[in-house]
């Protein structure tokens, strides 16, 4: 099951033995095995009960609230780890040390190598499509990374190889009822960019839980700059899963018609777009899918799902931070 995501407004999260039960107007609408769960997420307004916060206190299991929309509200989890060795190594690279330098070269590596197969894949399907500039444009940004060893540079490196990759973005969705325009977010104004945010908003929720259990402050990050109740080193871990997993279910529902401009509704007020329930569960289960295909990852040589792999970078960073290995080999899958 991995992670259980709930949709339905007003639901009731409650225990019946030894099993997760989720009743809507006295009706069971869902029931899962504890055992099965590695994260629950709440969309929209629920009421959980003492016994389910227990319980999933008591067997690590993450408690997420967003918004309907995918805006993140706040997290219920055990404290943090006891390996203090890890955090106390994050906290020691903090700066522009070599070790923070040398991070976040891999987190904006790995992104736009991922952004960069994307484009490649969809020139190699499409002889008629010309991506070659954009492409040329994110392996400029990629060629002075490993020279560049000024954190502000490596942000501005980052920001110009997606630019180039949103420039082109809307030449990877194949059917006339969709458009994009470029990343308009807080909020997202068009069906494209309400799928993005939404899909950014899941992706944080796993790899904030990830980093959590091997032991790291998710508010100490590299890359993203501190601010006050930011997860900054989920977020620069996410980096380079966004174009593997979020963008490639994006443009999966969107090309194979699995979402419909129906699936979308407009606030009036903000012109704020976001799915439907019918939609939001439609996307919910694709992206669970997604998360749960394998691949051959390229450090272990063996096969991953990506829901491993968000731990397995995540130690990977701790090994790297706590001396164990000279680098850290971010996630590029071809």
């Amino acid at each position: 099951m991995g992670t259980v995501y709930i949709t339905q407004e007003d639901a009731f999260i409650g225990k019946v033995d030894e099993r997760l039960n989720v009743k809507f107007e006295k009706k069971t609408i869902l029931d899962v095995p504890l055992l099965k769960i590695d994260g629950v997420v709440v969309l929209g307004r629920a009421t959980v009960s003492p016994a389910v916060i227990s319980e999933l206190l008591e067997r690590h299991i993450p408690l997420t609230f967003l918004t309907n929309t995918g805006g993140y509200l706040g997290r219920l989890e055990p404290e943090v780890t006891k390996n203090i060795f890890v955090r106390k190594a994050q906290w020691q690279a903090a700066g522009e040390s070599t070790q923070a330098i040398h991070l976040v070269q891999g987190f904006v590596r790995g992104k736009l190598k991922n952004y960069r197969q994307v484009l490649l894949r969809r020139q190699r399907e499409s002889t008629d499509l010309d991506l070659s500039k954009n492409i040329t444009r994110i392996e400029q940004a990629i060629a002075p990374i490993e020279t560049t060893h000024n954190i502000n540079s490596l942000r501005g490196l980052e920001g110009a190889g997606s630019a180039a990759y949103f420039g082109c973005f809307s030449e990877l969705i194949l059917v006339p009822e969709f458009d994009f325009n470029g990343r308009v977010r807080r909020p997202p104004t068009d069906p494209v960019n309400s799928l993005l945010s939404f899909g950014y908003a899941l992706l944080r929720h796993d790899v904030q839980g990830a980093i959590n259990i091997v032991g790291f402050d998710p508010y100490l990050g590299y890359l993203h700059c501190e601010r006050y109740g930011r997860p900054s080193l989920a977020l620069d871990l996410m980096e380079e899963f966004r174009p593997l997993v979020v963008d490639t279910v994006v443009l999966s529902a969107l090309n194979k018609r699995l979402l419909t401009p129906a699936d979308f509704v407009t606030e009036p007020l903000s012109s704020a777009v976001s799915l439907t329930s019918t939609g939001r569960k439609t996307f919910l289960q694709l992206y669970a899918q997604k998360k749960l295909s394998e691949f051959k990852h390229p450090v272990f040589g063996r096969k991953s799902t990506y829901q491993e792999a968000f731990e397995l970078q995540a130690r990977l960073l701790a090994k790297y931070l706590m001396g164990e290995i000279e680098k850290y080999p971010p996630l590029i899958l071809k």
